[in-house]
């Protein structure tokens, strides 16, 4: 497992692909595991805090005790307008907890939340950016994962 600053100290320029597409609307998809194994989708936001891409949720949200249970999660970036304009970045991990005494170590500056809330760091087993190729006639595939370079293919 890596943090952000892992991958982007690895891959800077899929990193800073990969950030601008999570920067760029606020709203992305979440795939977290239900108790009885089934997959379960979920609206949620993302930040960058130090080096850590991480995940709030609402306290006691169906996401966060899926988390809690099952940490590992899928991550999809918002397709945005369908143009693959910046790419179609997916994450998938480990999510990990950050208890609330602890909150303070790993937030960098003020949280705008309603109230309480569950924090947790994403930590990334791997990082997949698809976009189209520069005559847009075929996918460019790109593929991180820890300690390995980055592998780029294509589809047509």
């Amino acid at each position: 497992m890596a943090t952000w600053k892992q991958f982007s100290e690895e891959a800077p320029k899929l990193a800073a692909a990969v950030q601008a597409r999570l920067e760029f609307t606020k709203h992305h998809v979440l795939a977290t595991l239900r108790g009885s194994g089934a997959p379960r989708v979920s609206g949620t936001e993302v930040d960058f805090h130090g080096d850590h891409l991480t995940l709030g949720s609402m306290l006691d949200a169906v996401k966060a005790r899926d988390l809690q249970r099952d940490p590992r999660y899928a991550l999809h970036t918002n397709p945005g307008d369908g143009s693959m304009d910046g790419g179609d970045a997916k994450i998938s991990g480990r999510a990990v907890e950050v208890p609330p005494e602890r909150m303070d170590e790993y937030l960098d500056r003020p949280v705008d939340a309603p109230g309480s809330f569950h924090m947790f760091l994403l930590e990334i087993d791997d990082v997949v950016l698809t976009g189209l190729n520069d005559e847009k006639n075929a996918l460019v595939i790109q593929l991180w994962r820890p300690g390995e370079p980055v592998q780029t293919g294509t589809r047509q």
